[in-house]
């Protein structure tokens, strides 16, 4: 039997295999054609070692589909989590990794490049019947790694250069911020490796809606900042659902959405071969690679800015070929003289529009969007209160008009009653 590594080379393969199972619903082994039965067979064991403990099971007559079963009131930090820490490396890395921090033990201590090549041969190999070798290379690429993720730091002394531990940051005083932010904002994985320095302890917070998916998008999550912070366009590759292989997609990312409504994460990105303002799914990126820096950057968000005033979600309904097209929503209700509180919610809920008072009962939203079906479900939260409804889109009018018919009949509303 061949030995089996927990460790991830490859994460975009794991993620893939988590978004298929825990995502987009439960398979079981014959659901999944997209590999080889030995392949699922590997991955699920992968992901068994590191999520084991919210792994389960039921059986279908279909066979045994596997799931994720997490309870929010007792897990308070996000498992996925565990899957980004579960890089695999080679000896060599792992070897030089920490006899480079061995020599660099304290921000006091200075070395050359040259004098850590020595030491690492005099102190660290010397023992070793066959030593591992190390090349001026190799090291010298090492320590930029370290210094462009901000654990090494480089200071000229005049034409050398010298390598020196960063200073050690206490997180202590912070750590309700980190366990707060790491669970809630994008590219939480940050703050979860800076809790795994400090002694463990429980969590001060608890979510009723807790967001765990996105976690496995912080790759691609934190290549899209990237590129937004340098201005740059990039290529990446666009699941489509409709299509079985991804799609090379070339935009300039302008800014990440997020819903309130289930955690799911948009991209807002200028797309080059059509010359519109579009979304994508984060979930649904991979591979992305950054291109030249965007010239009219500023000029694409700036217009994407003025675009959000008219839109409710993500959806900007435009394309190359027509203009911008409105449709517009309007409609009244009216609140009985103990529901100030829905008239609050009415001021604190809407993204876009305006409110308008028309007496002491009265009150009517109206605004120009550009996607009335993204308003239909926030609409419906007043039901029982509209009194008038006006949409552009009458298509969309009549859907929810029927929507509301169809549910009187089930529950029987409006039928006379016999006698």
């Amino acid at each position: 039997m061949s030995s089996y590594n927990e460790l991830i080379k490859n994460f975009e393969r794991v993620r893939s295999y988590m978004r298929e199972f825990y995502v987009y619903g439960f398979k079981s082994r014959a659901d999944y054609d997209k590999k080889s039965a030995r392949s699922y067979d590997d991955e699920k064991r992968r992901m068994e070692s590191i999520l084991g403990d919210y792994m389960s099971f039921v059986r279908t007559p279909e066979g045994k589909n596997v799931f994720l079963s997490i309870d929010s009131r007792t897990s308070v930090h996000n498992p996925f989590y565990k899957a980004l820490k579960a890089k695999s490396f080679t000896d060599g890395d792992i070897t030089l990794h920490f006899i480079i921090f061995d020599i660099l033990h304290s921000p006091d201590v200075e070395f050359t490049l040259a004098e850590i090549m020595e030491i690492i041969d005099e102190k660290y190999l010397s023992g070793f019947e066959a030593p591992m070798m190390f090349d001026e290379s190799t090291i010298r690429k090492k320590l930029k790694e370290y210094c462009s993720e901000g654990l090494i730091i480089t200071s000229k002394q005049g034409r050398k250069v010298t390598y020196s531990r960063s200073e050690h940051i206490d997180t202590v005083d912070i750590k309700d911020a980190l366990d707060y932010f790491s669970e809630i904002a994008p590219c939480g994985a940050v703050g979860s490796f800076l809790l795994d320095k400090e002694e463990k302890t429980d969590s001060s917070f608890t979510f009723k809606h807790h967001y765990i998916t996105s976690a496995m998008d912080s790759d691609v999550l934190a290549c899209l900042f990237d590129a937004m912070r340098q201005k740059r366009a990039i290529t990446a590759n666009n699941l489509n659902r409709k299509h079985d292989e991804p799609r090379l997609a070339e935009i300039v990312p302008l800014r990440i959405f997020i819903s309130v409504q289930n955690g799911r994460q948009y991209l807002l990105a200028y797309q080059t071969q059509f010359s519109c303002i579009t979304s994508y799914r984060v979930d649904y990126l991979s591979n992305v690679k950054p291109l030249d820096v965007c010239d009219n950057f500023d000029d694409l968000r700036a217009r994407l800015d003025d675009m959000q005033t008219k839109m409710w979600g993500v959806n900007t309904r435009q394309n190359a070929y027509k203009q911008e097209h409105l449709e517009h929503v309007e409609f009244i209700i009216n609140v009985a003289d103990n529901e100030e509180y829905i008239v609050r919610r009415l001021y604190r809920e809407k993204r876009i529009g305006n409110v308008e008072k028309l007496d002491d009962h009265t009150y009517r939203f109206s605004a120009d969007v550009y996607d009335t079906t993204e308003l239909v479900p926030w609409i419906r939260t007043f039901i029982c209160r509209i009194t008038q409804m006006d949409f552009s889109n009458r298509t969309a009018e009549n859907r929810f008009k029927g929507d509301l018919k169809r549910m009187y009949e089930i529950y029987g509303i409006g039928k006379e009653v016999s006698e």
